[in-house]
């Protein structure tokens, strides 16, 4: 085999192999983007709801007199609004998830940890 024939079929080997998995990486990005799409990681837009949410429930507390909202933690994941903190009474406890509650997007509220201070009880 010649020199120049060599070249021409390690060229054409090289240029096969390089072809062939094109496909292989097609279907690779396919079911890496399928897995992130029902992982449990939020999407974008997701997280920038919850964003949304957490602060339209801190602004709504801060305008509210029956609730004192520096007392008040509030993250949300999903939908799901999380109230922690302390509070004077149960019915600045019940308020403070009713407002939240309120919110559009709102799931649910957990106030598990929300609890209402010694003093009060």
């Amino acid at each position: 085999m010649s020199h120049a024939n060599l070249r021409k079929a390690l060229f054409a080997a090289a240029l096969v192999a390089g072809l062939g998995t094109v496909p292989f990486a097609q279907v690779h990005a396919q079911d890496s983007a399928a897995a992130m799409s029902k992982g449990d990681n939020q999407t974008v837009a997701g997280k920038a709801d919850d964003t949304w949410i957490t602060t339209k429930v801190k602004s709504e507390f801060a305008a509210n007199k029956s609730v004192k909202a520096t007392d008040i933690s509030v993250s949300t994941t999903e939908g799901v609004v999380t109230l922690t903190g302390t509070v004077a009474t149960a019915k600045e406890k019940s308020h403070a998830e009713a407002i939240a509650k309120k919110i559009k997007g709102v799931k649910s509220v957990d106030a598990s940890g929300l609890t209402v201070s010694a003093a009060a009880k």
